[in-house]
């Protein structure tokens, strides 16, 4: 596959141009993600909003982790309109481990692998029609992953 010179330079540019005007959510976005203090991490995602407790999140994890390297996380939430699932461990090194972002009227569902510095709480906070809802679960992880 060939790409001329003119298509080559007109995405360079937009790329470009792309990268110099970053909104301000994604520099808060990075800000969150290279932080090392959980209530920070907050602060970067979430101003002003307060964030309520919801028993219509279900958290999925296990009890005890063997290993803090691989430690299986599933969401689901029975919320309407979800536009955002983001997950804290609070004891890892770097608080928000992942941030998944929906578009039009959705179910929200994630699952994936996290590593986790030591036994902690695994937080989650659901974004749904512009509201901040929560669960939590504490994990006992018995071998560190990040730096444990």
């Amino acid at each position: 596959m060939t790409i001329s010179r003119r298509n080559f330079i007109r995405n360079a540019v937009a790329l470009g141009i792309g990268t110099i005007i970053l909104p301000p959510a994604l520099m808060a976005d990075r800000a969150a993600f290279q932080t090392e203090e959980f209530d920070k991490a907050l602060g970067f995602l979430f101003t002003d909003t307060p964030i309520v407790t919801s028993d219509k999140i279900t958290l999925k994890a296990p009890d005890i982790a063997e290993n803090g390297k691989v430690v299986e996380i599933e969401v689901k939430t029975d919320l309407p309109n979800v536009e955002s699932i983001t997950i804290l461990s609070e004891k890892n090194p770097r608080p928000l481990v992942a941030q998944f972002n929906f578009k039009g009227k959705v179910r929200g569902w994630a699952k994936t692998r996290i590593k986790m510095g030591g036994t902690g709480n695994v937080i989650v906070v659901v974004k749904a029609d512009g509201k901040l809802y929560k669960a939590s679960r504490q994990i006992k992880v018995t071998i560190g992953g990040c730096g444990g």
